[in-house]
C-alpha cells in the first residue's frame, strides 16, 4: 500500500509490475515513463489490484483508508467513520476534475499547429474535422492522420478536451447557466456537455460548479 508518490517506492521494489496503479495526477506520466511494466492510470482516486493498493494524492489516502475499513469490517462501519470525518465514503469522479489542463505541445507542422490555435481561440466555432481541414488547406483524411500523428490524439478528441476546459473556466469563474456555458464553449447543448464532463471528469457540470466555483 502507498499514498501519493509513495507509488514510486512500490514501483522501485518491483511490487507494481504487471498491476494497474495510480499516483498523484501530476506525477502519473513520470511513473509510467520510469516503470513501463506498470499499467499507470492517472484518473482513479485509488486502485486495488489483488493485495496491492495505490491511491492518488495525499487526501486520497483517506479515501483508501475508508475503503480498507469497508473491505475488512463492512460498509456500515466505513459509513459511520465517514460521517464522523464529515466526508463521503466514495468521492464521485476521478482526479481529472482536480487536475489543471495539460495540453500537447504545438505541432511542428504549421497547418496542424494552425488547427490547434483555431480550436483554442474559437472553441464555440464549427470545429468539425472536415471544416478544420478545409480551414488549414488539407484534405480531411490527410488532416486527421497528420493531426493524430503529430499531436498524439485525434482532432475530435482534442476539440472536446479544449471545450471541456473552456466550460470548466466558465463554471468556475462566472455565474452563467450550464446551458449558456455549453453554448459558449461549443457543445451546443447542456446534455452534450454533460456527457463530455462525465466522460472526461467523472462528474456532471452542475456538480463540478458546486465544488469549484469561486466563493463556493
Amino acid at each position: 500500500m502507498s499514498v501519493c508518490t509513495g507509488a514510486f517506492l512500490l514501483a522501485a521494489a518491483g511490487l507494481l509490475d504487471g498491476h494497474p496503479a495510480t499516483t498523484h495526477w501530476r506525477f502519473a506520466t513520470r511513473l509510467a515513463e520510469a516503470h513501463p511494466g506498470i499499467d499507470v492510470r492517472p484518473d482513479p482516486i485509488f486502485i486495488r489490484s489483488g493485495r496491492i493498493w495505490t491511491p492518488a494524492g495525499v487526501t486520497a489516502g483517506m479515501d483508501l483508508a475508508l475503503a480498507l475499513v469497508e473491505a475488512d469490517h463492512g460498509a456500515e462501519t466505513a459509513q459511520q467513520i465517514a460521517r464522523d470525518l464529515v466526508r463521503f465514503v466514495r468521492r464521485a469522479g476521478g482526479q481529472g476534475q482536480f487536475a489543471s489542463p495539460v495540453w500537447s505541445p504545438p505541432a511542428p507542422r504549421p497547418s496542424v499547429r494552425a488547427a490547434q490555435d483555431l480550436t483554442h481561440s474559437e472553441p464555440a466555432a464549427d470545429l468539425r474535422i472536415p471544416v478544420l481541414a478545409a480551414r488549414v488547406g488539407m484534405s480531411t483524411r490527410h488532416f486527421s492522420r497528420e493531426f493524430t500523428r503529430l499531436v498524439g490524439t485525434p482532432p475530435g478528441d482534442y476539440v472536446e478536451r479544449v471545450r471541456v476546459e473552456a466550460a470548466r473556466e466558465l463554471l468556475e469563474s462566472t455565474a452563467v447557466t450550464v446551458s449558456a456555458a455549453a453554448t459558449r464553449s461549443g457543445f451546443g447543448s447542456a446534455e452534450t456537455m454533460r456527457r463530455a464532463f462525465l466522460r472526461r471528469l467523472g462528474v456532471a457540470p452542475d456538480h463540478y460548479r458546486r465544488r469549484f466555483a469561486a466563493g463556493s
